[in-house]
């Protein structure tokens, strides 16, 4: 047990902000805009990045201050990541919220920052950007996100 990774030992409550910050593979996929139905609560994916979004790194340009240029952004949490019904199947969050194992070609398993693009889990490539476009022009931005996992 002693040389197991810190996300299969350490309960989300019990881990530092490093360990916790480490879990973001880096998918930009929670950075995205997202529809939901009033009626039935679904929710549906747009390739519609929010501003503070890198289309490249597929990271927030703002981070420390993205909730003061972005109010709606919602900061993920242990208790959250158990109640977002948005975050992809593949976040490293959700997965060990729900006691599964992070993917192969997460960061922390392959050491490589890249995986997670060349595996086609990022958006990297896939969105376009905020500015310019009204919520209502946001319909017609659906797409079919999440896409699964690459095997290795």
């Amino acid at each position: 047990m002693a040389d197991s990774p810190f996300w299969k030992t350490t309960r989300l409550e019990d881990m530092s902000k490093a360990e916790w910050e480490s879990l973001c593979d880096g998918c930009g996929r929670c950075c995205l805009n997202k529809l939901e139905d009033w009626d039935t609560g679904e929710i549906a994916w747009t390739d519609v990045a929010c501003r503070l979004l890198d289309p490249e790194t597929c990271r927030c340009s703002d981070y420390a201050n993205r909730q003061e240029e972005v109010p709606e952004c919602i900061s993920l949490t242990p208790q959250s990541v158990r109640s977002l019904t948005w975050l992809p199947p593949t976040c490293g969050y959700r997965l060990i919220a729900e006691g599964r194992d992070l993917y192969w070609w997460h960061p922390l398993v392959s050491g490589d920052p890249e995986t997670v693009h060349e595996a086609g889990i990022s958006v990297r490539g896939r969105t376009v950007p905020e500015a310019g476009l009204e919520p209502e022009d946001f319909e017609a931005r659906i797409v079919e996100w999440p896409f699964e996992p690459v095997e290795s």
